[in-house]
C-alpha cells in the first residue's frame, strides 16, 4: 500500500520561511513527476512546484524565485519555501505521478502565513 505524508506546515509570519517534507513508503513503480500542489479556501487546487526523474524542475510564477523543490531519492520530495506571503496560505499536497498513470496524493499540510 502506497502512502504519502507531509510534514512541514505551520503558522508563520510574512517573510519568513518553511520546509515541507513528503515521504513516501509502498512499491511505487515508474516515477515520472513528484510535485508539489496546493489549495486554498475556495479556490481550485493549483501546481505549485514539480521535478521530474530526470532532475526538471517547474515552479508557478507565483512562486518563482521563492520556493525551491528538492528530492532526496526517488520518492521523497521537498519544498524549501522562503520569503511566504499572506497568500501562499494553503494546504499543500504531495503528489506523485507514475508513466503507468498512477497518480498517488497526501494527505496535506496547512501552511498559514499572517502578521
Amino acid at each position: 500500500q502506497v502512502q504519502l505524508v507531509e510534514s512541514g506546515g505551520g503558522s508563520v509570519q510574512p517573510g519568513e520561511s518553511l520546509r515541507l517534507s513528503c515521504v513516501a513508503s509502498g512499491s511505487i513503480f515508474s516515477i515520472k513527476t513528484r510535485a508539489w500542489y496546493r489549495q486554498a479556501p475556495g479556490k481550485e487546487r493549483e501546481l505549485v512546484a514539480s521535478i521530474t526523474r530526470g532532475s526538471g524542475t517547474n515552479y508557478a510564477d507565483s512562486v518563482k524565485g521563492r520556493f525551491t523543490i528538492s528530492s532526496e531519492n526517488a520518492k521523497n520530495v521537498y519544498l524549501q519555501m522562503n520569503n511566504l506571503k499572506p497568500e501562499d496560505t494553503a494546504v499543500y499536497y504531495c503528489n506523485i505521478d507514475t508513466y503507468g498513470s498512477r497518480t498517488f496524493w497526501g494527505q496535506g499540510t496547512q501552511v498559514t502565513v499572517s502578521s
